[in-house]
């Protein structure tokens, strides 16, 4: 036989889960006032200086942005976006504690990616068990598709080494076919999850181009012993480098070639090359090198959106990987909207199969990649236009010999 103390307490605890309960099923919508977004990113090693050009800047923009226009709708009112970020110091494994300490401690909404292939890759795996939409927009790897399958959270926006590659070999090909280069190919690469795979691809890519490569090196990530490679691509004799770099070798490599006085026909090397710290340190001479990337470069809304980059940090955007992190952005706030509430898994499925309005044109991704992506570009007057494919609105001639340097 119970007490009356006995069904009192019992009563109480019953009551008690019933609160709980309903705490439990109530809407997130209602019980927030803000969204946490947090994320990794390099400000310090190797990695810092793509990290400080393309991607925190976009960061930065998009927040004051959103926030300015009074925050993300999520059902009848918006809410202002409050961020947590750590640096990873250019580390896979800071960044993966990072990511932890984002959901297990912060238990933040939504984490943003960190800058560049390796990370990416490093952090996919932790942020697929999270549950988090994973916007890997800076990341290059031929593994895209593959992993897009396994990780339905992941969505992929620069294109596959394959596909930057043979944007370059395509180029290239065509300029051998009129003449205007032998097609001979000196080419370097960082030792580097990125600059591994596009020499690969490259390789081949060349290969059925019917290009020669005459010299293949790859060298450490973070060398500062960048002259002896030129003085080997000279040697070759080729009429074409191309270096898939980082953006501290992507300048050592330009600034030694003028030293060296290597002015090969064409001249490309890789990440940095549509950065306007490139065009600022070199002025003239950037005229005529080719690199990774590019833009259509006279779209209204792109010129919009570099004015208002400027504006908002004091610095323009890269030419290639900062308009698509702006509209990756675009695509998260768009597909937080659209599910009304909280919902990652419905986020990322909405980020998927949905399509947005975005600062690069209408975006609807395939099998979770997009699809349409620039793979050269090159400094033309002042401005890094896209070359290839030359299927894309704004698609620019190559500028055939390079200028000498000055």
């Amino acid at each position: 036989m119970v007490s009356a103390q006995r069904r009192t307490w019992l009563r109480m605890a019953s009551l008690t889960a019933l609160a709980a309960a309903l705490g439990t099923f109530a809407s997130p919508a209602a019980a927030q006032d803000k969204i946490r977004i947090g994320y990794t990113i390099s400000k310090t090693g190797p990695y810092a200086g793509g990290a400080g050009i393309t991607t925190l800047p976009n960061y930065q923009l998009w927040v004051k942005d959103v926030n300015a226009a009074g925050g993300i709708k999520l059902g009848d009112k918006r809410l202002p976006v409050e961020i947590v970020e750590y640096d990873d110091r250019s580390s896979s494994e800071e960044a993966v504690k990072a990511i932890e300490r984002l959901a297990n401690q912060d238990k933040v909404d939504f984490i943003l990616p960190p800058w560049g292939t390796g990370l990416n890759l490093a952090v996919g795996p932790t942020l697929n068990r999270l549950g988090y939409p994973h916007l890997a927009v800076t990341s290059v790897t031929d593994k895209a598709p593959e992993l897009a399958k396994r990780w339905s959270n992941a969505t992929f926006w620069l294109g596959t080494s394959a596909q930057i590659s043979q944007g370059l070999a395509d180029l290239l090909g065509k300029l051998k076919s009129e003449g205007k280069i032998e097609g001979t190919v000196a080419m370097v690469s960082v030792a580097d999850q990125f600059g591994i795979e596009l020499a690969a691809a490259g390789r081949e890519a060349f290969k059925k181009a019917g290009l020669k490569v005459a010299y293949d090196k790859t060298y450490p990530l973070g060398s500062q012993d960048i002259q002896p490679l030129l003085k080997d691509a000279i040697a070759s004799n080729a009429d074409t480098f191309v270096a898939f770099s980082y953006p501290p070798d992507t300048l050592a490599l330009t600034e030694q070639a003028q030293l060296l006085k290597f002015n090969p026909k064409i001249f490309y090397v890789g990440v940095g090359t549509a950065f306007p710290l490139f065009k600022d340190k070199f002025a003239g001479n950037a005229n005529g090198v080719i690199g990774i990337g590019g833009w259509d470069a006279d779209a209204p809304q792109l010129k919009d959106y570099l004015a208002r980059h400027k504006a908002a940090t004091g610095q323009e955007p890269d030419r290639w990987a900062s308009p698509i992190t702006y509209a990756s952005l675009q695509v998260l706030q768009q597909a937080i909207e659209k599910v009304g509430k909280v919902d990652r898994a419905a986020v990322a499925k909405e980020i998927r199969n949905g399509s947005f309005d975005t600062i690069i044109g209408k975006v609807k991704l395939k099998d979770g990649l997009l699809q349409e992506v620039w793979a050269v570009g090159q400094w033309q007057n002042g401005e890094f236009y896209g070359l290839a494919p030359a299927t894309l609105a704004g698609a620019r001639t190559a500028v055939v010999p390079k200028p000498a340097w000055k």
